[in-house]
């Protein structure tokens, strides 16, 4: 219905262009006829303009059409080719407790996590991504296409921005599963989330959050980023740089692991949901290794979609309509005047050529240039014979001369 509503639209000012140049035409007819006779009046007229104008205007008009018709992308050509599926989300969980700015991980556990997230979300182009940034409450970023935005969104926070400290993973898993609800198309879409933490929720129950997910076939793969050895918490300044090391109210260095509970409750989040867990080796991550689960689920799971494509040819029309309006440009209204070419005392010159005249000279009218260089110049007798008294001597003064 909308493109019939723009045809419309399209036909009514194509008709209404050509209907103020048929008005216009009509106008100057009219006022033809109060200058005076329309005959006499073309008579008068050095040239008939009526010809280009009209000219002109079907000019217009088809060039018109032609901008119309490459504005509705015409196509034609049939052919076909593999598009990525596009039926995959995912929701990135990332943990921003000021902990994972421990640097077991280098340059730290934070700024290591979001390299690999960065890297992870441009090899998979055909899924949409989702983000929740978490400590003591979360913050989400909506289901996109845009993988730059995901990863922009990860980039600009720091784990001092948080307003409020702590590691509630349950919170932050009840908000992925969240951005998913918000979104009609993820109801028929394969959907998992990426849990990447250092630490044990102490705060909640992630695993019955686990639970409801899976009863909506979500699945929670889980990176497990330290372990239990522990791992001295720095302190770090507004401007990213390290200022010392973080301690407690009685000046005890601030220490980072992770306990058994806190390893067993990650591994039952991922085990409910049918998901991996990753646990993080010397130097590593593993987001890698999720990413790399994550390819193979799109190649085996994911079927690649056929579709038919068609030859994109609006440049014809444009390039008529273009044509067109260049030629419309070049026709002037008015016959350009012939010049003729010559050379006067040596300089070149031009002057307009005008019309030669047919009809016969008249005695007495035009004055003629014998040879001899001798004007002659002869009257037409008035009444009385007057004229002819006069003239005799002026033809004798001009002899003696």
């Amino acid at each position: 219905m909308p493109y019939l509503l723009i045809a419309i639209a399209c036909v009514a000012l194509v008709g209404g262009f050509a209907a103020s140049l048929i008005l216009a035409s009509v106008r100057r007819g009219r006022a033809t006829k109060v200058f005076g006779d329309p005959k006499l009046v073309t008579r008068l007229e050095t040239f008939d303009a009526s010809g280009r104008r009209a000219l002109k205007g079907v000019l217009l008009v088809v060039a018109m059409v032609c901008a119309f018709l490459a504005l509705a992308r015409p196509q034609w050509g049939r052919g076909t080719k593999l598009v990525p599926a596009t039926n995959l989300d995912v929701v990135i969980v990332l943990d921003f407790s000021k902990s994972m700015y421990a640097r077991d991980v280098a340059p730290s556990r934070i700024a290591r996590a979001k390299a690999e997230i960065g890297k992870l979300v441009r090899e998979l182009p055909g899924a949409r991504f989702g983000a929740i940034a978490f400590a003591g409450e979360p913050m989400s970023f909506p289901l996109t296409s845009d993988s730059a935005a995901i990863a922009q969104f990860f980039r600009q926070l720091e784990p001092n921005d948080m307003p409020v400290g702590g590691t509630a993973i349950g919170r932050a898993l009840e908000r992925a599963r969240e951005v998913f609800a918000r979104d009609p198309k993820s109801k028929d879409h394969v959907r998992v989330i990426v849990l990447v933490t250092d630490g044990e929720d102490l705060e909640g129950d992630p695993v019955a959050v686990a639970r409801a997910a899976a009863e909506d076939k979500t699945r929670i793969d889980v990176v497990q980023i330290g372990g239990r050895m522990p791992e001295a918490v720095p302190e770090v300044g507004p401007d990213g740089r390290v200022t010392g090391l973080r301690r407690d109210e009685n000046g005890e260095t601030l220490m980072t692991s992770l306990s058994a509970e806190g390893e067993k409750q990650l591994a039952d989040i991922a085990e409910t949901t049918g998901g991996a867990i990753v646990r993080s080796a010397k130097g590593e991550t593993g987001i890698d290794e999720i990413a790399q689960g994550l390819k193979r689920m799109m190649r085996e799971e994911l079927a690649e979609r056929v579709e038919i494509a068609f030859d994109e040819e609006y440049m014809w029309p444009l390039g008529v309509a273009i044509a067109l309006l260049f030629i419309e440009g070049m026709v002037p209204e008015a016959p350009l005047p012939r010049l003729a070419f010559g050379f006067v005392g040596g300089t070149a010159a031009v002057a307009p050529v005008k019309k030669r005249s047919t009809g016969k000279r008249k005695r007495g009218d035009v004055s003629s240039r014998g040879s001899g260089g001798v004007e002659r110049v002869s009257a037409r007798p008035a009444p009385g014979g007057e004229s002819s008294r006069g003239a005799a001597p002026l033809s004798k003064k001009r002899a003696k001369s």
